[in-house]
């Protein structure tokens, strides 16, 4: 069978596997704008500009209204696009699944994604053994738990929650640490540096850090997870500050989304949630080394 056709199937059995494991624990399935007024504030994210808004990077903002409104398990699977992004591992359109929950922390999803990933490889496999270019993978029942600091500081040789360099600890992220975390099991990067979590609440006992991790298998980036920050005045001024140094840097500066804060405002329930990249699961999944390998037309949005 043709290669992009095999994978395309693989991709239409996870995309079935995914919704169905939702579905099965009361989640509902919604759906949020593509077109946004105005996208959330991030140092590092550039959206795609479309007629008077924005092509969306993440349905987060949307998501955390439902939140509020009082729908308390909810998920998503569409598309969003950021500004400048091509690569092996990366495309301007992507598919992402985004799903939250109310009266949970970055640990409650964790236990999530960790049944989801079981769940989903058994479904579209056949097993939780798999080799991804060459390296045998065992994706259960063994997740490696390390924090950011610790993996900086082993292999990137200084110290990002005590003098945090956001351009440095990309590079250092991209060049020393993912490197180093690619092996054989999956591995939690957790507790990252405040300054590296716009959205996420910081940890009570530890503030400089926050409730944040990362997913890595087989040295891909999967998924991206935090407790959510609930305090409005609080997210009022991480915006202000990214919208600082957004124009400090001469990128486009967009607007703090009112919908979003008056959401805030009136009240989001402690709750956590969970971006996941279905791209490059189907890429894990199918052993496919670039992201183009798992899609019908990879789009050449500039």
């Amino acid at each position: 069978m043709d290669p992009l056709r095999r994978n395309l199937r693989l991709r239409s059995r996870l995309l079935q596997a995914t919704r169905d494991f939702f579905l099965e624990r009361d989640f509902i399935e919604i759906e949020t704008p593509l077109r946004v007024a105005t996208p959330a504030l991030e140092s590092h994210i550039d959206a795609i500009p479309s007629g008077s808004g924005f092509l969306r990077t993440s349905p987060e903002l949307h998501m955390k209204r439902l939140l509020a409104a009082g729908h308390s398990r909810i998920f998503q699977i569409g598309p969003c696009f950021r500004h400048g992004e091509r690569g092996d591992l990366h495309n301007p359109e992507y598919t992402m699944l985004e799903w939250y929950r109310a009266d949970a922390n970055y640990s409650d999803v964790l236990v999530d994604t960790k049944t989801l990933v079981d769940s989903v490889a058994r479904a579209v496999v056949g097993s939780t053994s798999l080799t991804y270019q060459g390296r045998a993978i065992e994706l259960m029942p063994v997740w490696d738990y390390c924090r950011v600091r610790d993996l900086y500081l082993e292999h990137a040789g200084w110290d990002p929650v005590a003098n945090f360099d956001g351009d440095r600890f990309d590079r250092d992220m991209t060049a020393k640490v993912m490197p180093a975390i690619a092996q054989g099991r999956p591995v939690i990067m957790a507790d990252y540096p405040a300054s590296a979590a716009a959205l996420a609440r910081l940890k009570p006992t530890q503030p400089e850090v926050a409730e944040r991790w990362e997913l890595c298998i087989g040295g891909l980036e999967l998924a991206n997870a935090y407790s959510e920050l609930t305090d409005a005045a609080e997210q009022r001024t991480r915006f202000e500050s990214c919208a600082r140094e957004r124009h400090q840097r001469g990128q486009a500066v967009y607007e703090i989304d009112e919908k979003f804060m008056r959401a805030l405002e009136s009240g989001l329930p402690d709750c956590a949630g969970v971006a996941l990249g279905i791209d490059r699961l189907a890429m894990l999944l199918a052993d496919a080394s670039r992201i183009g390998d798992v899609m019908a037309f990879r789009e050449e949005l500039s």
